[in-house]
């Protein structure tokens, strides 16, 4: 069967969770049981060491992840989107990325940032409330969180669209890739950026991480088909890869980013995924999807299947995984006293930066606020 065949036989027989059909096309190099598999498409040489060094970023990100919710529990952060399950599809991707390359993310690429060089603290400081962002997009390759869904899809064709316009494409060029969740598929901001992207040819790439649950909604509420045929009627390629395999991102975004560089115009990835937690930290999942299903994919963990692949190859031995295991400690203690040590910004420079030029409305309003904490002062006197 063909993939439009497969995109056509959806029917209410064929449909399995996530109203996805059983035929999609589905591009994987490490099983679940950790078995290295060949695919014509995506080839991939990689050293053992550079394997290695996939499975140090994806058990630090989780640390991360791990200790950020630990500190939202605590009254540390206002809240969190947590990445757990999905550290593959950031970290496979994220490394595909050039140095020129920009990434435009939504607000839990949490795996990309630390693959862009981003410092783990920054992130921190947002979801504490003390920063805006907080780094210099230029610096790392890496945009500034996006907390509307699906408007940072147009930002990366735009930026795409400049890029190309700068000429500055080709082997050493540059490409965009735009991160967004299957719900943000639904948006229009999306298909305008889809439509764009298109009819101009743009160097971006969409990555889209289905990660099955649109906050409360299946999937199968957002789309009949898979995702990744909703390309085609836009008229750019789309392919389907196991998000929860390292190595398969890895391969899969590298050859996407290079075919934009070469003018080849935009692809979409659908990387099949599975948020293993909540939405972020207000969310309860338990009260919209069962455990069996929860139970079924953690037997996919992505990292544990890269830990399987280097022990069942001999790859790496004890004091590799004690001495990670110590390094993840580290991190986590240091990323946790950095948080709580963190200075509260003076309340008036939330009207800083927000416009280029000096503007009356914004001093207007600056001004009563700073009236109305005064007031405070006044009462204590």
């Amino acid at each position: 069967m063909t993939v439009n065949d497969a995109g056509r036989a959806a029917s209410a027989d064929s449909l399995r969770l996530g109203g996805q059909p059983e035929s999609a096309e589905f591009v994987q190099l490490l099983t679940p049981e950790g078995e290295r598999l060949e695919h014509p498409g995506y080839p991939l040489e990689i050293s053992a060491d550079e394997v290695r060094s996939l499975y140090r970023d994806l058990v630090l990100v989780r640390r991360i992840d791990f200790e950020a919710i630990a500190l939202q529990r605590q009254g540390e952060l206002g809240i969190w989107a947590s990445l757990l399950g999905q550290e593959a599809a950031q970290v496979g991707s994220g490394r595909a990325l050039g140095p020129r390359d920009m990434a435009f993310p939504t607000y839990r690429e949490h795996g990309v940032a630390w693959c862009r060089g981003l410092d783990p603290v920054k992130l921190l400081e947002l979801f504490r409330g003390v920063s805006h962002g907080g780094w210099d997009p230029k610096a790392h390759g890496f945009h500034l969180y996006t907390i509307v869904i699906g408007s940072q899809t147009l930002h990366a064709t735009g930026y795409a669209m400049g890029i190309q316009r700068d000429g500055a494409v080709g082997e050493d060029g540059e490409a965009v890739i735009a991160y967004f969740g299957d719900g943000a598929t639904s948006q229009g901001d999306v298909n305008e950026a889809f439509i764009w992207a298109s009819v101009t040819n743009a160097p971006v790439v969409f990555f889209c991480q289905n990660n099955q649950w649109a906050i409360s909604e299946p999937l199968e509420r957002q789309s009949r088909v898979p995702l990744y045929l909703r390309a085609h009627g836009f008229g750019f390629p789309g392919l389907r890869v196991d998000g929860n395999d390292v190595l398969a991102c890895l391969a899969v975004t590298r050859k996407a980013m290079q075919a934009a560089r070469d003018g080849q115009g935009p692809t979409l990835i659908e990387a099949f995924t599975y948020r293993m937690g909540a939405h972020t930290t207000t969310d309860d999942p338990t009260r919209y999807r069962l455990a069996a299903e929860l139970e079924t994919w953690k037997l996919k963990d992505p990292v544990e299947r890269v830990k399987a692949y280097l022990v069942r190859n001999e790859l790496a031995d004890e004091k590799f995984f004690t001495g990670l295991e110590a390094e993840s400690d580290e991190v986590g203690a240091r990323i946790r006293k950095a948080c709580r040590e963190m200075p509260d910004p003076d309340p008036l420079t939330i009207f800083d930066n927000v416009y280029v030029e000096p503007n009356a409305l914004l001093e207007s309003e600056r001004d009563q606020y700073a009236a109305y904490l005064d007031s405070f002062e006044e009462v204590a006197r």
